[in-house]
């Protein structure tokens, strides 16, 4: 039996680099006035979101979990505390089509129909029109909604316009992917499909990181960090649930 091949002596041991972060918020909180009281919705939140990261933010309503969403994706700034974004030119140039948004209303424009809905940011992105219909078929198409693309978001059902607005969200490939309560006002059987499309579809390097108050939909995500009372209490990933 052959030797292994002996690692030349001074070559120092390859290691994969690590992946450097999407968003990085440190020590974040968010307070407002409110009839002149301060009213703090978010306070000390420290996490990475790195390329490929599934991550759910799960809590009660007024836990904070929309007011991290909006920090992360660059809508809001932090009373204290820092937000950058290394991987995507720390917020030069942020949007669109780096980071995309998916709230729990689906806000489509309803004088278009779904297909021009979709092709919408790639049009506001300077795409040609052909190009961007072409790549916004292609997205209901794999969202399973191609059959609807003539429809105005008033002929859709709630599960069909919440999948015509993920594909507006994923057609321009972005790389974070900030969804906030995107199954919230679906039943329990829409939401899982609407699950079941969103993750078959994300790009493998995209990050997606969700809202919600559910425990069934956090628990599809690879990592789950609960909130409560506008922090961050407890995290928990998917491979120390089965270990």
């Amino acid at each position: 039996m052959p030797e292994a091949e002996a690692r030349p002596r001074g070559q120092p041991h390859l290691t994969a680099p690590a992946a450097v972060p999407l968003v990085d918020a440190r020590q974040v909180t968010r307070a407002f006035q409110v009839a002149g009281q301060t009213v703090t919705a978010l306070q000390g939140a420290t996490l990475q979101i790195c390329p490929g990261d599934r991550v759910a933010l799960l809590g009660a309503s007024g836990s904070g979990k929309s007011t991290l969403l909006h920090l992360l994706g660059g809508l809001d700034t932090p009373t204290s505390g820092t937000v950058t974004w290394p991987a995507l030119g720390n917020g030069q140039d942020l949007r669109p089509g780096k980071v995309a948004f998916v709230f729990q209303a689906q806000s489509l424009m309803p004088p278009l129909t779904a297909l021009e809905n979709v092709a919408l940011p790639l049009l506001l992105n300077g795409k040609p029109p052909n190009e961007a219909q072409e790549e916004a078929a292609f997205w209901l198409e794999r969202l399973e909604l191609l059959p609807l693309a003539d429809h105005l978001p008033e002929e859709l059902s709630g599960g069909q316009a919440q999948r015509v607005a993920v594909a507006r969200a994923l057609v321009t490939h972005p790389r974070l992917i900030l969804a906030d309560e995107p199954t919230g006002q679906l039943d329990s059987a829409t939401a899982q499909h609407l699950l079941d499309v969103l993750l078959a579809a994300l790009d493998p390097g995209a990050a997606l990181v969700m809202a919600t108050h559910d425990p069934d939909v956090a628990r599809r995500l690879d990592t789950i960090w609960r909130m409560q009372d506008g922090q961050l209490v407890s995290v928990t990933r998917r491979q120390e649930e089965t270990s």
